[in-house]
């Protein structure tokens, strides 16, 4: 589902698996060492947020959090990514509260602008899918209920 909007590129390309995979491994290499630096965790979360699989974007989100927490200097580049993490994962609340603060801090920001403008859409896109399935739910009560007081009445 491409989007007009140039600057929420970043809501529908994912890294390829390889490109993942380099992130990963250097992320792992420091792990093991015991140190870890903020760029190489930055740097995976990033690819884990971009993934389409949803287990990748709540580490990713994770690690994010664990960086905006301990890391004051690093807050403002995590809220972006914060924000399309939970976009991407359907926590449509949270993201519009993490580009809330991004926007805040920056209002011409046009990657959070655009963000902005894709959680809007999906809550209400969504908000409209609800609706019809509530009507679906009452018009097959209706439906049942009509059944059931015709067949009481027959007796």
């Amino acid at each position: 589902m491409p989007t007009e909007l140039p600057y929420a590129a970043d809501a529908e390309e994912s890294l390829s698996f390889d490109e993942l995979e380099v992130l990963r491994l250097q992320y792992q290499k420091e792990l093991a060492q015991s140190h870890v630096t903020v760029q190489t965790k930055f740097n995976y979360a990033w690819g884990l947020v971009k993934s389409p699989l949803s287990e990748h974007q709540v580490e990713g989100v994770r690690l994010l959090q664990e960086i905006y927490r301990a890391e004051p200097a690093r807050r403002r580049e995590c809220l972006y990514y914060l924000a399309l993490g939970h976009y991407k994962m359907g926590n449509y609340e949270e993201a519009r509260r993490f580009n809330a603060l991004l926007l805040d801090k920056e209002p011409t920001n046009m990657q959070a602008q655009s963000l902005a403008t894709l959680i809007d859409k999906r809550v209400t896109r969504e908000g409209y899918i609800g609706m019809a399935i509530v009507g679906g739910v009452a018009a097959l009560s209706t439906l049942a209920l009509t059944a059931i007081i015709r067949r009481a009445s027959r007796k």
